[in-house]
């Protein structure tokens, strides 16, 4: 307490009795996937070729190059013009790939046709800054130099080599044995030429283990590459990209060098508080999901899971989808989305790109797009699942009503749009009331909230004014989270009650330190059934 020794007036600052709780994000992903230091990819190009002249009983015939893609969609094999049936095969003991038609073409008939021919290169992941080097001087003898950085990216249009300031043809190379970049002209730079060039340097993966932050897809890209021909990599690309494309905002991603990496490294997402959805894409084994599962029910106790199904079944019902154990921390998705991927259409141009990933990424997105547009008390379902162009099963509503109440939420195709068609935690109606995704993770909204907003009160006096300073506080929170929709009741008193008094801090407690305070919530359940009774009655007559 102040001393006051002369008269006047004082003017004081008093801390104010209400300390306001604020709500804390819910909307936070984490991600987690393979991204290898280099991956082996194809790049393909459309080769147009003159194959030769049919005699009427010749139906193979060998191409120009090998291998090249044999899908029915990226060829088209002619005759005198026409288009004529055929199929393309490689032959990896003679090194050659050969077209054989359905029918031979006629004699003097001129077949030519149009093909995918590919080749396989290693690719370093991913690409960052255009350098500018100077490379060093020529001795009219050599033609390859080494460069300061590595890798670096080859591609031609990437990169210009000058001599004496005149740009030279050139090639860019990486070798992944020595970890060294090279430029390769087409002729040795004249002796004492001054030898310079711009090249994109390139930065390699993220490392292992270690967490980081992006708030869009171009820092994705950055830290781990843009979408590749490696499964595991793209899987966790098109989940982030998912992620974005649907609403999200913040996710960690935390790369690994393999799949056996992630109970080692899973402890690195505990420090990140703000992290509140977790999720792996594509990890479908028993270790992983118990791993994960672990992590957010005991490890840190505040984050929730969203898990994958397997990408084929033998069946779409309950026991073929080998779903994880019930867990009221967790929810489960089947089946796997279709969506556009680059690397797909570049290599087969004549395809749809399409292909089948895992829909966590995009589920977490839709997750978080809820939260934001109505709160996380709103069950993350009946929304549509945006870049998502087909489905790899078609679930009807006789499949799903034998997967629903085990808590296999399913994706499906209604009113002209795939929506997110379950909201239930792994497990479903063995949850008891835990079986809603929105009831547990507003419940663990609420103790996140609660446990952030109240640090202020450790060491304070254990007095009755304490326990008035908690409950009016808690009481604040709770009455504005009622409000925003999230307890059922038409009054605060029926929503939730709180409790902090001589009868839940008795002496004993009290003497070991302890402030205890009883809180009760009654949280809204979606409308997951809704019934209309139609019934004829007879005319009303006045």
């Amino acid at each position: 307490m102040a001393t006051y020794l002369s008269p006047g007036v004082y003017v004081e600052e008093v801390p104010s009795a209400v300390k306001a709780i604020a709500g804390v994000g819910t909307s936070t992903a984490g991600f987690i996937g393979v991204v290898p230091e280099s991956i082996l990819v194809s790049t393909s190009a459309i080769t147009k070729e003159t194959i030769g002249t049919g005699d009427g009983t010749i139906k193979d015939f060998d191409l120009k190059t090998y291998p090249v893609l044999t899908d029915p969609a990226t060829f088209e094999m002619r005759a005198a013009g026409a288009p004529k049936a055929a199929t393309i095969i490689n032959d990896a003991s003679t090194k050659k790939s050969r077209v054989s038609f359905t029918a031979a073409p006629a004699a003097n008939e001129k077949i030519d046709g149009d093909y995918t021919t590919f080749v396989s290169k290693a690719l370093v992941i991913p690409t960052s800054a255009v350098t500018k080097e100077a490379i060093g001087t020529g001795n009219g003898t050599i033609k390859t130099f080494d460069l300061q950085n590595y890798p670096v990216t080859a591609d031609p249009g990437t990169f210009e080599m000058r001599v004496d300031g005149v740009a030279k043809a050139a090639t860019l190379s990486n070798d992944l044995a020595t970890k060294k970049s090279q430029v390769t002209f087409e002729n040795a730079p004249a002796t004492g030429k001054k030898i310079e060039g711009d090249y994109v340097a390139a930065s390699l993966p993220a490392t292992s283990g270690e967490p980081k932050l992006c708030t869009n897809f171009t820092e994705f890209k950055k830290f781990f590459g843009d979408f590749m021909g490696n499964k595991e990599h793209n899987y966790l690309a098109h989940a982030v990209f998912g992620f974005f494309n649907n609403g999200g905002s913040r996710c960690w991603v935390m790369r690994l060098a393999s799949a056996g990496d992630l109970t080692t490294h899973l402890p690195k997402f505990e420090a990140i508080d703000e992290i509140a959805i977790v999720a792996a894409p594509g990890f479908v084994d028993p270790t992983s999901r118990d791993a994960i599962t672990t992590h957010c029910r005991v490890a840190t106790q505040d984050r929730f899971a969203i898990f994958d199904s397997k990408e084929s079944v033998t069946a779409v019902e309950a026991s073929a989808l080998d779903k994880p154990p019930n867990s009221d921390y967790a929810a489960f998705y089947f089946p796997w989305i279709q969506v556009f991927d680059p690397i797909e259409k570049k290599n087969n141009p004549k395809g749809d790109g399409l292909i089948f990933v895992p829909p966590s990424g995009h589920i977490a997105g839709v997750y978080a797009r809820v939260d934001t547009e109505r709160g996380v008390h709103k069950a993350p379902a009946n929304e549509v699942l945006l870049g998502a162009l087909g489905l790899k099963y078609q679930v009807s509503k006789a499949q799903q009503d034998g997967l629903n109440p085990s808590g296999i939420n399913c994706i499906r195709v209604t009113n002209g749009n795939i929506r997110v068609w379950g909201a239930r935690t792994v497990g479903g109606d063995a949850n008891a009331d835990l079986k809603y995704v929105n009831v547990r993770r507003t419940l663990l909204f609420l103790r996140e909230s609660i446990d952030e907003g109240t640090q202020w009160v450790v060491f304070e006096p254990n007095t009755p004014a304490l326990w008035q300073s908690i409950t009016r506080n808690v009481t604040a929170f709770l009455t504005n989270v009622w409000r925003s929709g999230a307890l059922f009741g038409n009054t605060p008193q029926e929503a939730f009650y709180v409790k902090c008094d001589k009868e839940t801090n008795p002496p004993e407690l009290r003497e070991v330190g302890q402030v205890v305070t009883e809180i009760g919530v009654a949280i809204v359940r979606p409308a997951e059934f809704v019934i209309f009774r139609i019934q004829q009655v007879p005319p009303l007559t006045k």
